[in-house]
């Protein structure tokens, strides 16, 4: 979450964030997901599961 903080105060507000990321589980962990609901400009992508 550290990650994602530091790019929403780095990035400018109007962009909207894609972020490409592997099925690994803290991706996928309810705070994230509750952080990630808040903060809707942020688009996540994820690997197909044996890409990663």
């Amino acid at each position: 979450m550290q990650f994602l903080r530091l790019i929403q105060r780095k990035t400018p507000k109007h962009l909207q964030l894609h972020l490409i990321v592997d099925n690994y589980g803290t991706h996928t962990h309810p705070d994230v997901q509750a952080w990630l609901a808040k903060h809707p400009r942020f688009v996540m992508h994820f690997t197909p599961t044996s890409a990663s």
